[in-house]
């Protein structure tokens, strides 16, 4: 059998204490597997993005274990877990996180200038990107002069730069009207069959939920059976 690409297990996030507490995770156990697309569910406060905070490495556990590619998240100090973010794990957000004042193409760059990769190696692997994401016509162009929806395929190229081997989309089309939601969930789809990568997608558009491998739900920091 294939070892999982990501494996969750035991995991608690509680935020203040006492009487305030907020559970935001309860004993969250699961695994995916590697080349597989995993819809995560759940109602806005449920848990979903927290959840996706710790498996990425930008949050602690209070306990419990994630293991990524092998490399166990939760054992890593600040340098660990940023060469995870660079090197293994790429995030998407709903508000796209592109840099204003560079073009399409010097965004999707930014993984391999920091990665110190060759520039011929570089243009090349931004050119494909693009391409890839149907963006090949508009490599000059700086976020303020494409749709949502466009530069949202340029943050999925910028995230798929450096090769990851675990893509994570917080709510990737909450900004973006259901029919260019829907073809950026497909472009994801697609990226996970053509690259080999493992998405875990948080998302509430059960239209979309119909492109995933597989639903894992969760409320009230609690994994639905």
């Amino acid at each position: 059998m294939t070892a999982p690409l990501l494996t969750v297990r035991g995991v608690h996030r509680t935020f203040g204490s006492g009487a305030a507490a907020v559970h935001a995770l309860r004993d969250i156990s699961f695994e995916v597997e590697p080349g597989t697309m995993v819809a995560l569910v759940g109602r806005s406060g449920s848990g979903k993005t927290t959840l996706l905070n710790v498996i990425g490495g930008l949050d602690r556990p209070d306990s419990g274990e994630v293991t990524v590619d092998g490399v166990e998240v939760t054992g890593l100090d600040e340098d660990g877990l940023s060469r995870l973010r660079r090197e293994r794990v790429s995030y998407v957000f709903q508000n796209f996180g592109l840099i204003p004042v560079l073009s399409a193409a010097e965004n999707v760059g930014v993984p391999l200038r920091l990665a110190r990769a060759e520039p011929k190696e570089r243009e090349h692997r931004v050119e494909l990107l693009l391409e890839l994401v149907g963006l090949a016509d508009h490599a000059r162009q700086r976020p303020g002069e494409l749709s949502g929806g466009q530069q949202q395929r340029v943050a999925i190229a910028r995230a798929l730069a450096a090769s990851p081997r675990l893509l994570i989309a917080d709510e990737p089309t909450g900004q973006l009207d259901a029919e260019t939601g829907l073809s950026v969930m497909a472009l994801i789809r697609g990226i996970v069959e053509s690259e080999g990568v493992t998405a875990l997608v948080s998302t509430h558009d059960p239209v979309m939920m119909a492109l995933a491998d597989r639903v894992v739900r969760i409320a009230d920091g609690q994994l639905l059976p």
